[in-house]
């Protein structure tokens, strides 16, 4: 057996991971132990009306609070929320709330501590210098993985793209507060939409081009728990030993991409969710099988692990066979759990062409583990809405 040769590559986790049930309860303690007195807590509407800031806010001192967050943060948002920053004189933040939430937090350390404008420091122009102020990140979905990332994904509504921030430690949190109580009050959609979004980490970064061993040992642990859980969390969701098991596959999920990205699910999400407002994760999720669908023949050996790791029986199949029904056991999942179609997410098979030329143009694209062109995103997609036909 012939091993290839690794070129030389690197880990970074600049965040301290502190999980369980009740964790809020240490908030104070985390944001004080970095010499936070004054910290921004951004947010956004729907998680105080969960009653979950005011939960926050009892083991915190002197916050000011931000929750205009809304779905798809755009350049704007993080502007008004980086002058609040300012003016209130803070120095330091929490984030708490979904992906939405915390990427908009790391967009206002980044401006606040390097100056000019989000758009300034979209990846491959103007680099990070400067590491943002103390964060502590405390995720209320099992989804992004946010917490523990090292980007963040902004909306440019003039362009109708999302562009990522980041790639850098410089961006990561301090500290990710994983509390799955938090997660007890979603709803099954969400529930749905964010898991898959969790899976959807596993297995893009595990089969991207630049995989390496520590991101392979988190991402199939996400996918393991993301496979076995996510339907319980779905169908009872105040089951808090499943929502313990998706909050940590979010966690895992996040930390598989370590400085890298994905493959073509996100790069046809997130070019695609700049066109139409909708649910990131539930649209990671419709392209999700298709393009696993288009990538297993390059890659059978990954992709007939990704299908036991989603409990798939493999033993008697070869490699090929095995990935296939790992996608099989895919579709299974998204339908179990409720996935939109394409049309219900706001797309018709008319924009195919121009969304196979956005996601093209996306530049998670090359790490895809099969080269894909524009005429090969449209395959793709149009096996995305033939499969989400009800």
């Amino acid at each position: 057996m012939t091993v290839e040769v690794e070129t030389v590559r690197a880990v970074e986790v600049p965040t301290r991971i502190v999980h369980g049930p009740g964790a809020i309860a240490r908030l104070g303690a985390e944001i004080g132990a970095l010499g936070v007195t004054r910290p921004l807590l951004v947010t956004d509407k729907g998680v105080a009306a969960a009653g979950l800031v005011e939960r926050a806010l009892e083991h915190l001192d002197g916050v000011v609070v931000f929750d205009d967050v809304y779905a798809n943060p755009d350049i704007a948002l993080v502007g008004r929320a980086s002058a609040l920053y300012r003016d209130e004189g803070c120095d330091g933040l929490v984030a708490l709330g979904g992906g939405s939430s915390i990427d908009t937090a790391k967009s206002v350390g980044v401006e606040v501590a390097n100056g000019g404008s989000i758009a300034d420091y979209e990846y491959g122009h103007t680099p990070i210098a400067t590491r943002i102020p103390p964060l502590v990140a405390v995720p209320t979905t099992s989804g992004t993985g946010s917490e523990v990332t090292l980007w963040a994904v902004i909306t440019d509504p003039e362009r109708k793209i999302k562009f990522n921030v980041g790639g850098t430690p410089l961006i990561g949190p301090h500290v990710a507060l994983v509390d799955p109580e938090l997660t007890l009050g979603l709803p099954p959609a969400v529930t749905a939409a964010t898991g898959m979004d969790a899976l959807s980490h596993g297995i893009e970064c595990y089969t991207c081009d630049y995989n390496q061993p520590f991101n392979d040992a988190v991402a199939l642990q996400a996918i393991e728990l993301a496979g076995r859980w996510l339907r319980r969390a779905y169908e009872e969701g105040r089951d808090l030993g499943a929502r313990t098991m998706m909050a940590h596959a979010a966690t895992f999920g996040g930390m598989a991409y370590g400085t890298e990205s994905a493959g073509a699910a996100h790069a046809m999400s997130q070019s695609a969710g700049g066109v139409h407002d909708c649910p990131h994760g539930a649209l990671t999720a419709r392209v999700l099988g298709p393009v696993c669908e288009f990538n297993a023949p390059a890659a059978p050996e990954r992709y007939a692990r990704i299908a036991s790791a989603l409990g798939v029986e493999t033993d008697r199949m070869d490699s090929r066979e095995a990935a296939m029904a790992g996608v099989d056991e895919l579709y299974r999942l998204t339908d179990d759990v409720g996935i939109p179609t394409m049309e219900e997410l706001g797309f018709s098979e008319e924009e195919i062409p121009m969304l196979a030329r956005i996601a093209f143009e996306d530049p998670q694209t090359i790490g895809n583990p099969r080269d894909v062109d524009a005429a090969g995103y449209e395959e793709i997609y149009r096996n995305a809405f033939s499969r989400g036909r009800r």
